[in-house]
Formats: structure tokens, C-alpha cells, sequence
């Protein structure tokens, strides 16, 4: 398994072609998920581990990509914290007992992962097994930002102001916040990789929305602690949305590979980030609403900017959406191997 493309595109050695695979690649575009999660909630679908495994799987091999990820969610190291976490349909993950107070902070029921989110392990176990080493598979996790704004905000936002306003009004409580939720997501992390992933990804989605500066002073510490206490021989994919402007520090931070969305130029992004680490990215999700024949002219441009550079995992910039043609996904799979075999 060490020498699958999509491990040696980890490593940035030389691979026979640019390894693919898809953020959100099990989800409701695909008719197979569709037909498992019309008879449970999304939560359920999570916790049922043979049925999050099924999923993964499916996915996987339907869409000939060179990795799995597995099915659960950034938020579900929150279930056990006691803050009342719940998946709205059509209004996504609401927290109904947002943490906005040192008090709050002291609140949040202390995590055993390996007890109250054994069921991930279980899903991972049964994943390996149904891919039977095929490929590997990829375990994932919220960076502590990311994760830190639901919580605060009570949920998705758009400027994440009340987060924001906390670490620059009451940096105590942020630092104590930041370093819970980096200790249980390092311990999360840790037994998905005992559990028997190949490599993680650690999403931070909405870091973007901050300051260079702030980045540095209120988040890069703890991402690098988190990164730093996984195992070193396991890849990690350290991805962000809207972070043009922090690639750097976000290097710093710690990562093997890290994931661009479709904002930046992946050749000048690269050309920044420096030869110590891979890329991943970074095709915007709408071009899947294209025409075939434009897909794949965006896959080749995408491939020439990289210029067959060893250490470049193709993706999206985020998730596959959920209308997205199956046919276009697998378009777009096929001209990433024809484009890029070496």
C-alpha cells in the first residue's frame, strides 16, 4: 500500500499518474447514498457503521478514484461535549448551547473518544475491509478553528463576527477553548489512525475569514500542536477555504499536502508554498456542471500548471454539490489519470 500513488503523491515522489479523489464523494449526487439516507437522518447515517462504511465504499469503487475517505463528520467529536448538537435539514449542524463564556468553556463534558466515538473506529474497520487494499483510505477531522466557530456561533456563519469578537475581547477564554478542542481532535485523530486510516485531513473551512495576523496569533499555535501529536509516519492533508492569504503560515502549521480551493492559481500557490510540501486541489466544484468536452480542458490546464511537479493529489476546492452529474464526476476522474500518466 506505501507505494499507491496516492501515498507517493503524500511523500512527493514519483508517481505513474496524479492521483484523484473527491471531497465529498459519497454524497447525495450519487443515487447509491441516496437510497441509504432517505431511510435515516444524517446523524444515524453517521453512527451506523455499517452503513457508513457501505457508503464510503460504494463511492469509492464507483467512481474509480485513488482514495477513500470515510463517511461521519467534522462536528461528531461535539456530540459527546453536551452542547446539543443537531443536523437541520436544509439549515445544516445547530449548536443549542453556544459556548460564549469561560464558564461555557468549563461546561463541555469531558471526551473518551475511543468510548463515545467508537463507532467511527468501527466504520473505518469495516471500510479497510470492504476495500480489501485496494486504496487507501483517508480518516478526517475539524481543525480547531473551524470546529471552535460552530461552537461558538451556535452554527454555520457567514463572517463569523461572534467568534471573532471572543478572541480579541477575551483571548483567555479562546486559548482555553482552542486547546479542549485541540486535544480531543488530536486524540480523535489518533484513534482513526489506530483504527487503520492511511492518512488524514484535517478541515479547516473556515479559517479564511481571518487576518493573517490573527491566524498567527489565535490559531497556528494550536494547529501545529494538534498536527504535531499525530502520528509522523501517517500523511496529513491540512485544507482550508478562502485562504489565499494565509498559505504560508498555513504551512507553518503543519501539514504533508496542503489542500487549495479554487480561488488561487495552483502553480503560484505552489510556487509559494515551497518544495517541503505537496499540493491538493484545486478545480472549482461548478465546473462538474460543465460540458464534458470544458471539464476536461480544465483538467489538463489544471495539470499543466503543475507540470507533472511530484506531490500533486487532483481534487475539488471543497465538496462535490449535491446535483452534480455522476457522469461529469466520472469524466472528470478518467481525464485526470488519461492527462497525467506518466
Amino acid at each position: 500500500m506505501s507505494e499507491h500513488p496516492f501515498l507517493l503523491a503524500c511523500r512527493r515522489e514519483e508517481a505513474p499518474f496524479t492521483p484523484v479523489w473527491l471531497m465529498r464523494q459519497a454524497g447525495r449526487y450519487l443515487p447509491e447514498y441516496r437510497r441509504v439516507r432517505e431511510r435515516l437522518s444524517f446523524l444515524e447515517l453517521c453512527t451506523r457503521s455499517d452503513l457508513a462504511a457501505e457508503v464510503t465504499v460504494t463511492a469509492a469503487q464507483r467512481l474509480s478514484v485513488d482514495a477513500a475517505i470515510i463517511f461521519a463528520d467534522i462536528l461528531l467529536p461535539l456530540v459527546p461535549m453536551g452542547v446539543g448538537l443537531r443536523y437541520e435539514k436544509g439549515d445544516g449542524p445547530r449548536i443549542e448551547q453556544p459556548i460564549r463564556t469561560l464558564d461555557d468553556v468549563n461546561q463541555l463534558l469531558k471526551v473518551d473518544v475511543e468510548e463515545s466515538l467508537a463507532f467511527v473506529s468501527e466504520t473505518i474497520r469495516l471500510a479497510r475491509a470492504g476495500l480489501n487494499g485496494s486504496m487507501p483510505l483517508i480518516g478526517f477531522a475539524g481543525a480547531p478553528f473551524t470546529v471552535a466557530s460552530y461552537l461558538v456561533e451556535g452554527g454555520s456563519s457567514r463572517m463569523h463576527v461572534t467568534t471573532k469578537v471572543l478572541m480579541q475581547r477575551d483571548p483567555g477564554t479562546w486559548e482555553r477553548l482552542m486547546g479542549l478542542i485541540t486535544d480531543v481532535t488530536a486524540d480523535y485523530l489518533n484513534m482513526q489512525i489506530a483504527a487503520g486510516v492511511d492518512a488524514v485531513q484535517l478541515f479547516d473551512s473556515w479559517v479564511g475569514c481571518l487576518a493573517p495576523r490573527d491566524y498567527a496569533r489565535f490559531v497556528l499555535p494550536h494547529t501545529k500542536r494538534l498536527i504535531t501529536r499525530l502520528r509522523p509516519d501517517i500523511p496529513v492533508i491540512h485544507f482550508g477555504t478562502m485562504t489565499g492569504s494565509l498559505l504560508e503560515l498555513m504551512r507553518d502549521a503543519g501539514g504533508d499536502v496542503i489542500g487549495l480551493d479554487w480561488r488561487v492559481d495552483i502553480g503560484e500557490a505552489w510556487g509559494r508554498l515551497g518544495s517541503e510540501v505537496g499540493v491538493q486541489g484545486n478545480l472549482d466544484p461548478v465546473l462538474l456542471f460543465a460540458d464534458p468536452a470544458e471539464i476536461r480542458r480544465a483538467v489538463r490546464e489544471l495539470l499543466e500548471r503543475v507540470d507533472g511537479r511530484p506531490g500533486h493529489i487532483a481534487n475539488l476546492g471543497h465538496g462535490v454539490l449535491p446535483e452534480t452529474p455522476v457522469d461529469n464526476v466520472l469524466t472528470l476522474i478518467d481525464a485526470v489519470h488519461e492527462y497525467s500518466r506518466r
